[in-house]
């Protein structure tokens, strides 16, 4: 009867301690696991967390510049691009990260081909006049001559010695060369036939543009496709600018050889 009473007791305290138990894992939260759930909150913070964890160290978007518009297609190398058309405004976007970006710099290097990028389109709102854009898409400031060197001429002519050269302005001076920053762009514009005059030259299909006539070889030269119906006749080049609308307003004071 001793060994009996002693079994009912255990058991009694057993089930008290059970009961116990169950209160404290209600109180932790009701889900039986003894941890209560810190819910969604802090599972939004650590996805948030992982995902800033994940991006390169100073990112901050893409860079790259879509420049003033245009369906062309920008290249690098000594191969042209076909023409398009241009939306006005300027060429000098995106940011410039390390690297030597002064003028003074530039001054002192001229820019290497494998540096820039260049187009050319048609210029918004105008019959005659094409854009020439040119990217530096290198680390560093680089100086390129004052203008482009230019000459239209037939895609198929073997002899290039009678293709045609725009006037230019003249009485130039100053800095040694025109400065472009990284991510900018220098932009000129020629005017193929200035006056609108008939007796314009209708053979001409194909521009012909240097850069920087001041350091780059002849075998650096790119050439541009103009597209059918294209006439010239006294045609007009100005400098490098930083936007359409002033290197518009360069190539009206053009008036000398180049």
């Amino acid at each position: 009867m001793r060994t009996i009473r002693t079994r009912k007791r255990t058991a009694t305290i057993g089930a008290a301690v059970t009961a116990v138990l169950a209160l404290a894992l209600t109180a932790c939260g009701g889900d039986g696991s003894g941890t209560k759930s810190a819910g969604p909150a802090d599972n939004s913070a650590k996805t948030a967390a992982s995902a800033d964890a994940s991006q390169p160290a100073g990112s901050a978007g893409n860079t790259d510049t879509a420049t003033t518009g245009g369906s062309t297609k920008t290249v690098t190398s000594h191969k042209g691009t076909d023409t398009g058309a241009s939306t006005g405004g300027s060429a000098t976007t995106g940011s410039t990260a390390g690297g030597n970006t002064s003028d003074s710099y530039a001054y002192k290097h001229p820019c290497q081909s494998e540096d820039l990028s260049v187009r050319v389109y048609a210029r918004e709102g105008s019959a005659t006049q094409q854009v020439i854009e040119v990217n530096n898409t290198g680390a560093n400031a680089c100086g390129l001559s004052y203008f482009p060197r230019v000459s239209l001429g037939s895609a198929s002519a073997k002899d290039h010695s009678g293709d045609i050269l725009p006037l230019v302005p003249g009485g130039l001076g100053g800095a040694p060369a025109y400065p472009v920053k990284p991510k900018n762009a220098a932009i000129a514009v020629i005017d193929l036939n200035p006056s609108g005059a008939s007796g314009a030259l209708t053979w001409i299909n194909e521009l012909n543009v240097l850069a920087d006539g001041d350091h780059m070889p002849n075998a650096e030269q790119l050439n541009f496709p103009l597209g059918p119906d294209v006439k010239v006749l006294d045609p007009k080049l100005g400098l490098y600018r930083s936007t359409i609308a002033d290197a518009v307003s360069s190539m009206e004071q053009a008036d000398s050889k180049s």
